[in-house]
Order: C-alpha cells, then sequence, then structure tokens
C-alpha cells in the first residue's frame, strides 16, 4: 500500500501544479525526452535521465573536466603500450531489476553499442577507438563479429577488458560518456534486445534505438529508478537497492510545459524548482533577483560555435547565377581565404557580446574551450576591422569581388534570436564596405538546416559543438580535420593541419598534444575557415532550498545542466 501511496501522489504532480513537496524535485522543459536507452543517448535531454537512471565506469571528480575517478569500476591499469585497458568492476551492485552486475554485462553494453553504431549515436567515437573506424559493419565490410568480440571482454577473474588496435589519449575520457552506461543484458534481453550473440549480431548493425524495448522501460544501476513517462511527465524515484549514498530527495518530476511564461510563473510561485530559461537577456529580467531564486553566475562553457564558410556550396538555389558578377557567388567562394578573412574581420564581436551576451560573453582563439587541455590564449584573433575587411575583399579573387561585387544567401535557425542577430551584424557591416555587396539572410528549421549543411548545401550557418568527452580531439578534429564530423559542412581542408590532428590522436604525452593543436589554432587563425562566435558565460537559476547547488561542483559535461550535477548529489530544505 505504501508503494501505491507514493505512485499515487507523483501522478498528481504530474497533472496539476502543487507547491512542489520537500521529498520531490520538480523540473519543468520545453521539449520532450526523445530516448532513455543508453545505445542511442546523443543530446543532453536524453543523457540529462540516462546518466541518472544508468551509470558509465568511471565519472568526472567533482568539477574537474581532466581528473577521473571510478564508478562502477573500482580501479582500472594500463599495459600493452597503451593498448589494453584492464577494469576491476565494483561487487554488490544491482539493478533496477533485482538483477546483479557482473562482468557480461559491461561487456554485453559496449558490443551492443559497437554492434548498433549509428550516425544517430554517439557511438562513433567508441567505435573508432575499439574498432579503428568510426562506422558500423554496415558502412566498413571489415568489420566482422570477431574484431567486434575480441575490442571487449571479460577474463576468468571477472575483470573486463578492452583491446585497442592503436592509443587513444581519450579513451578513459569516452567511457564517461553516459552513452557507455552499462545495461542489464538478462533484462534487456528478455525484452527483445540483441542477444548479445553471434548468430543475430548482423540483424542489429546500425539499428536505431531510440524507441527500443529499453527506452520504454530502462533498467540501470542508477540511483534513480524509473516509474514512469507519458507525453507530459517523466517520473523516476530513488533506487532503494543503489549501492552508494541514499539519495536525499526521493522523486524526480520532468514536465513538459511549452510556455515559457507558464514555467517562469511556476518557478516563481515555487510550484517547480528549476526550469528551462531563455538565454540571459530574458533570464536576467524576469528571474535573477526575485524572492527565493538562487542564480550562480560565471560558470564555464564548453560548447564552441562559429559561422561556417562552405568552400563547396552543393545548393545552386543559394548561388544566384552562380558567377562573380555582380548577381550570385559562384560555388567555391569561400574557397579564397581572402574572402573568409574579410569576412571575419567584418564580424563586430564586441557589438554581439553586448547586445546578445549582456556583455558576459569572451572571444577564444580557437574552437575549443578555454578550460580544455591544448587551448592556447596566445594565439591571434580578429576583431571588428572594416579598414582591413576593406583590404582583403579587394584581394579577394584577383579584385573581381571588389569590382563585380556578390549576391548570397545565408540562413539561420528558425527562432534563434542570437544566430538572427549575428547574421544581423555581418550583413549590415559587410554591405556598408561596397554598396555591390548584398548578403540575404533567411530563417529555416532547424532539422532542414542540420540536414542540409550536412549535404554541403548552405553556403553559410551558424552552429556549434557540445562536448562528447573532455578530450580536445573532441572539438579540434571534429571543427578542422577533412575527416572531422563538420568537414561536409565548410570543406575546408589542409593538409599540414591534418597531419597534426592525427599525431595528436596517436600520442598520449600532453605537452606534444599541446604543441599541435597550438600549431592547429594558429594556421586556423591565417586561414579563417571559420568566424569563431564569443562565447557566453554560463549561469544557472533554481528556487533556493535546493542544496549541493555551487559553481565549486558544477562540472559542464553532466547533461543535466540546471546543477551540473547528478541527482542524487542534490537536497531540499
Amino acid at each position: 500500500m505504501k508503494k501505491i501511496a507514493a505512485l499515487s501522489t507523483l501522478l498528481i504532480l504530474t497533472s496539476a501544479l502543487a507547491v512542489a513537496p520537500k521529498d520531490t524535485l520538480v523540473i519543468q522543459e520545453s521539449a520532450d525526452i526523445p530516448t532513455m536507452d543508453p545505445g542511442v543517448t546523443y543530446d543532453t535531454a536524453s543523457g540529462s535521465i540516462t546518466e541518472n537512471l544508468y551509470e558509465t565506469l568511471l565519472t568526472y571528480s567533482g568539477a574537474s573536466l581532466t581528473k577521473l575517478e571510478p564508478l562502477l569500476s573500482t580501479k582500472w591499469t594500463i599495459s600493452n603500450g597503451g593498448k589494453t585497458y584492464t577494469f576491476d568492476l565494483r561487487k554488490n551492485v544491482k539493478f533496477h531489476s533485482g538483477n546483479a552486475m557482473t562482468c557480461a554485462d559491461a561487456e554485453y553494453s559496449f558490443e551492443r553499442n559497437l554492434v548498433t553504431n549509428s550516425a544517430e549515436s554517439g557511438n562513433w567515437f567508441i567505435a573508432e577507438s575499439l574498432l579503428g573506424t568510426g562506422a558500423n559493419a554496415n558502412d566498413d565490410k571489415t568489420i566482422t563479429w570477431a574484431r567486434i568480440d575480441k575490442a571487449v571482454e571479460c577474463n576468468a577473474a571477472g575483470q573486463l577488458i578492452f583491446n585497442l588496435p592503436a592509443v587513444d589519449p581519450a579513451f578513459l575520457a569516452k567511457l564517461a560518456y553516459t552513452g557507455q552506461s552499462v545495461i542489464d543484458s538478462k533484462y534487456a534481453i528478455k525484452l527483445g534486445e540483441w542477444s548479445g550473440k553471434e548468430a543475430d549480431w548482423k540483424n542489429w548493425v546500425g539499428k536505431d534505438l531510440t524507441n527500443s524495448a529499453l527506452s520504454k522501460a530502462p533498467s540501470g544501476t542508477g540511483a534513480y529508478k524509473f516509474v514512469r513517462k507519458d507525453a507530459n511527465a517523466f517520473l523516476a524515484t530513488a533506487f532503494d537497492g543503489y549501492w552508494g549514498k541514499k539519495p536525499a530527495i526521493k522523486n524526480i518530476v520532468i514536465q513538459k510545459v511549452p510556455e515559457l511564461a507558464a514555467r517562469q510563473q511556476a518557478f516563481l510561485r515555487g510550484d517547480a524548482d528549476m526550469i528551462e530559461g531563455a538565454g540571459r537577456a530574458v533570464d536576467e529580467e524576469q528571474i535573477k533577483g526575485k524572492p527565493g531564486v538562487m542564480w550562480v553566475d560565471n560558470l564555464p562553457n564548453t560548447v564552441a560555435s562559429a559561422f561556417f564558410m562552405n568552400e563547396n556550396i552543393k545548393s545552386t538555389g543559394l548561388l544566384g547565377s552562380g558567377k562573380l558578377d555582380g548577381k550570385g557567388i559562384p560555388a567555391n567562394f569561400f574557397k579564397d581565404s581572402n574572402v573568409r578573412r574579410a569576412f571575419s574581420y567584418a564580424f563586430n564581436y564586441e557589438q554581439y557580446i553586448q547586445d546578445v551576451q549582456k556583455g558576459k560573453g569572451k572571444q577564444r582563439t580557437m574552437l575549443l574551450p578555454d578550460t580544455f587541455p591544448g587551448y592556447d590564449a596566445k594565439v591571434g584573433t580578429y576583431s571588428f576591422d572594416k579598414a582591413k575587411a576593406t583590404q582583403y575583399f579587394q584581394r579577394a579573387w584577383g579584385g573581381q569581388v571588389w569590382k563585380n561585387g556578390f549576391v548570397m544567401t545565408a540562413n539561420y535557425r528558425a527562432g534563434a534570436v542570437a544566430s538572427q542577430t549575428a547574421m544581423e551584424i555581418l550583413k549590415k557591416n559587410i554591405e556598408s564596405i561596397n554598396p555591390k555587396f548584398r548578403v540575404n539572410i533567411q530563417a529555416k528549421p532547424w532539422s532542414e538546416m542540420l540536414a542540409a549543411s550536412k549535404k554541403g548545401e548552405e553556403a553559410m550557418i551558424i552552429i556549434g559543438w557540445a562536448p562528447d568527452y573532455a578530450d580536445p580531439d573532441n572539438f579540434m578534429y571534429t571543427f578542422y580535420s577533412s575527416n572531422g564530423y563538420y568537414f561536409p559542412r565548410n570543406n575546408w581542408k589542409d593538409a599540414q593541419v591534418d597531419k597534426w590532428l592525427e599525431q595528436a590522436r596517436n600520442t598520449v604525452n600532453t605537452a606534444e598534444r599541446n604543441r599541435l593543436y597550438s600549431l592547429v589554432g594558429k594556421k586556423a587563425y591565417e586561414q579563417a575557415p571559420y568566424i569563431l562566435m564569443p562565447a557566453g558565460v554560463n549561469y544557472l537559476f533554481t528556487r533556493d532550498n535546493i542544496t549541493g547547488v555551487s559553481a565549486s561542483n558544477y562540472n559542464p559535461m553532466i547533461s543535466f545542466a540546471y546543477t551540473g550535477t547528478f541527482w542524487k548529489e542534490l537536497g531540499k530544505k
């Protein structure tokens, strides 16, 4: 009867806004949760759930981005020249189903990720480590069951062993990503998930797990267990069988409330403990300083954003005449570094910081968070300089750009005020330099823009990257390598940069990696493949009776960005 009573209380919370009780954390967001299957988790909304229902072998220590500590493991050793990792696993750990966690569960979890690996999941980077390729067996026919089976093994002592084909200095950081959580293999197989055996592995290659049976009924080792989820609410409760410290907050309720005003009112009344905000300008005006509000500012920002200038535009609809005749641009318009440097000098960075970020922003030297190893603050930065922009435009394409002018079209994410403002700043400044210059800007739905940019069809867009793992490779390779994830979107290639990035991937010498990344940053400054957007300073706000929230324990690698901590670390006065 006690169990039924507790559930009834949770159900009331999803249908009516009552003041959030002491034993319950109430969060309101605008969107739903895409998946609860770690195997396909690749967004923060899903990650904020899976990282609390499931656990990884290791995790970040407090607010550190470089120090890792055991979670479901107790220790690990590295051997074979950095290519073999052996993990001792924690004993007496139970899944929410009641099953005991064994090495077989960990082996199953990683092999499942390698088998189902797809572009929609974050498993490409663990596949790079364990198989030497980010592809799956459908796209790379050299991937066999034998290779997958050998990559992850359990030995007779119950230790988990990873066999890497080459050194990967980012491997441990990759294991801390929530997508690499250990799942309950017996429970998953019983639900109808992959058997874990060779017999049916090919049927699961590249399979989309977004709406998997496991996503609908998760079972992890985390401090919280799943209760129910519908279109408007998610419910979880503290797991009585948790191996670690008992959480101070018993219940977690996440409500879907699309309207910003409704979320704000609920928060200020105390009906919600945390809500999805609307950006610094709005939140400072409508939330900060109000009674019952705790505001924490000057937090690290681990997102890198930029204007992408595509050197091989594959959409004729954005090219006008397709020529440098004053009526359009050629597909390779941005191939000339003079054009890219001119655009870089034409953007008013300080205006963007003041107008959009309310003075809480800073220019970075590289597309790498300044809190990450490898960041070089001494690399040059661009500033708004109309005279220099003019000089580079006059040199571009042998003087043809300046003589004939151009017309180009750039898209920005519909509804993204910051992106729209940035585009407007750039448009105004460029068109003021030469009356023959015309930049048309237009809004485009996010999903359509992402799909088009992946095909190389966008001329210039603004997008960013949030880290999968706390290692510079996740940014530097993504943005600057011709083999990186973002290459199809801007098509900038430099053979020397590619060489430096591959070298950085194949050494564990931190000083050498830092040197190589500095070289990449300097070369990128000279070539200007991107216009680097100023990085905003992060902040958060909660009701002031929430404990465990502070700048000192905020970790930007945690998906639950409302506090930068796991739920189990929070309390409520």
